[in-house]
């Protein structure tokens, strides 16, 4: 005797997806050059469960009515204790993530960066608020290695094409 076969179970609704949200923020790779060599600032957090800093780009969110370029300079500012000026739009950097709302709920994040490529013009590390754990001067080969993720990597080989020819 033959077996039924499994018939698919008919949905009365699709699956309810969490709201999305849409965050648009800047940030700024700071270059200097000193006896010809160039270097670029990451700042770092700790990673909550490993304790392991964490490298990237310095970046965050545009204030009400803020440029861009502006809130680059600001997070840059805020998050190094660095002045720098923006010199061109180095990339952007688009991608998804999950978190929780203050009730608890679900949601969905689509974020997008944009990044600049920034000249150093002043200030001190120890100028800086306390978001970022640790910030240093790295050279283009050694941020390319510590940068914690593939797309900020990628601009860093980008800022070394930018660099070369200036």
């Amino acid at each position: 005797m033959a077996r039924p076969v499994d018939r698919p179970r008919r949905l009365k609704a699709p699956a309810a997806r969490p709201p999305l949200e849409r965050e648009f923020s800047a940030g700024g790779l700071v270059y200097r050059r000193r006896r010809g060599e160039v270097a670029v600032v990451l700042a770092a957090r700790r990673h909550a469960e490993s304790g392991a800093l964490v490298w990237t780009i310095p970046k965050g969110h545009l204030e009400p009515g803020e440029s861009s370029a502006a809130a680059a300079v600001r997070e840059v500012r805020e998050e190094t204790g660095l002045e720098a000026e923006v010199e061109q739009p180095l990339g952007d950097v688009t991608y998804w993530f999950a978190r929780r709302d203050a009730e608890g709920r679900p949601r969905r994040v689509w974020k997008r960066v944009r990044f600049f490529l920034m000249r150093w013009r002043g200030g001190r590390f120890g100028d800086r608020d306390r978001e970022m754990d640790a910030v240093r001067w790295f050279s283009l080969d050694e941020a390319e290695q510590a940068a914690a993720f593939e797309n900020e990597r990628a601009l860093v080989r980008r800022a070394r094409t930018l660099l070369a020819g200036v």
